[in-house]
């Protein structure tokens, strides 16, 4: 009876939608992190142009690891929204 009622579907409603708006913080963090593992490719490099090919292979696995990060906060919200 409790589960039916038409105040407890529009919390749970509203419970959720605010879940997910802070489970995307996460993709802020994300966003951050990739501009300032750019921005370091960037100062590495006008300092050692020698190594510009070994430092964006590493500057792509730091971009890959942030880049995971938000995914991982957009797929938290979707799964608080959808379940």
């Amino acid at each position: 009876m409790f589960g039916q009622s038409l105040f407890f579907m529009g919390m749970t409603s509203s419970a959720k939608t605010i879940g997910a708006g802070l489970a995307t913080i996460g993709v802020v963090g994300a966003g951050a992190g990739i501009g300032i593992v750019f921005a370091g490719l960037l100062v590495a490099i006008s300092r050692n142009p020698a190594k510009e090919a070994r430092l964006i292979q590493i500057t792509l696995l730091g971009f890959a690891l942030a880049e995971a990060m938000g995914l991982l906060a957009i797929m938290m919200a979707f799964l608080i929204l959808y379940s």
